[in-house]
């Protein structure tokens, strides 16, 4: 009897001990959240050019991941711009907000060797598409647009092709030399044609073949007003919106243009949005999201860890968006707010 009881005991004691392993391994494999408090929506990481994806209920958040260093100096000192990863998050009522980590480095291309600058997911047949802005190595030159695919917006990503999508001999360097070709945006039309767009100091846009990793068209070239970089395309009621990142008054704002078809003519429509705060860049992406829209952009208001916010270390906001009756957009007040309802 006293050994039954003992083996009991026993067996007891272990079953408890596996059940509480098991909770602590279901405990730590879950990921952290946070609440929106006010801009900057993000404050556990100094974040960058935003991009949004909406999968059913669920809207992610993809974003560059500004760091200082204190033994890399970057490209402003400590102050920046080092970025070398893509971050993830996502929310369901935009209040809540899982924390994702890190989703991709520039070095998960083989071409890649770093600077992770803005990128877009996309979704089609059930695939996701991430076409990224990276540093291209040998035997390619200057920056250079990848893509990367999964089977879930988490990913995990890999690369599509082995190459980029664009490098710097495929485009007209202009002006701005061996950087133009950054900052994608993917739009996939009602027809179901996927349209790129994409370039700094040049608008280019191309069409995408069905499998989202080749060139269905020429490059050409969209003549825009005080373009600068930064386009984001979108859709509302058969209006087109190419919206992008202009220079204001010795900062970049956010301009916009409207077309009736993705063929444009694109007729210019002025600025939607101010320079950001503490930040001489700004970078949009609009969606509408359970019936409302809403305007991603970053500032350089956060200070984290020691540090202030600076142009090279910036951080992800979001404000509420509204149209007219015409379809043109209201210009976008950017608030310490947002749209966070703990204030």
């Amino acid at each position: 009897m006293k050994t039954k009881n003992g083996f009991t005991l026993l067996l007891t004691g272990t079953m408890a001990l596996t059940a509480c392993q098991q909770q602590t391994q279901k405990v730590s494999e879950e990921l952290p959240t946070f609440t929106n408090t006010g801009n900057p929506l993000i404050k556990n990481a100094y974040s960058a050019d935003p991009a949004t994806l909406i999968v059913g209920d669920r809207l992610y958040l993809f974003t560059g991941h500004d760091e200082c260093f204190e033994d890399s100096v970057g490209y402003e000192g400590q102050y920046g711009f080092n970025i070398t990863n893509w971050l993830l998050y996502s929310t369901e009522d935009m209040q809540t907000w899982t924390d994702h980590g890190i989703i991709f480095k520039p070095t998960d291309f083989s071409w890649g060797v770093g600077e992770a600058w803005a990128a877009q997911c996309v979704e089609k047949d059930g695939k996701y598409y991430y076409y990224l802005t990276a540093q291209a190595g040998e035997p390619y030159t200057g920056k250079a647009i990848g893509v990367a695919v999964a089977d879930e917006p988490t990913g995990p990503y890999k690369d599509a092709i082995g190459r980029p999508l664009i490098d710097d001999k495929m485009t007209d360097n202009g002006e701005r030399g061996w950087w133009n070709d950054i900052d994608p945006t993917v739009l996939i039309d009602n027809d179901g044609t996927p349209w790129l767009c994409w370039g700094n100091g040049t608008c280019f846009m191309a069409k995408l073949k069905d499998n989202m990793i080749e060139l269905d068209s020429e490059i050409k070239v969209i003549d825009l007003p005080k373009y600068v970089e930064g386009p984001w395309l979108s859709e509302r009621n058969g209006i087109y919106y190419l919206v992008y990142v202009s220079m204001g008054e010795g900062r970049e704002t956010i301009s916009y243009a409207m077309a009736s078809s993705m063929e444009g003519p694109w007729e210019p429509k002025g600025e939607i949005a101010g320079m950001a705060d503490n930040s001489f860049t700004i970078h949009p992406a609009i969606c509408q999201f359970k019936g409302k829209w809403y305007f991603f952009y970053h500032n350089g208001n956060l200070e984290l860890n020691g540090y202030k916010g600076a142009g090279g270390r910036r951080s992800v906001c979001v404000e509420e968006m509204f149209f007219n009756e015409d379809g043109t957009i209201k210009f976008v007040e950017q608030t310490e707010k947002g749209i966070s309802l703990s204030k």
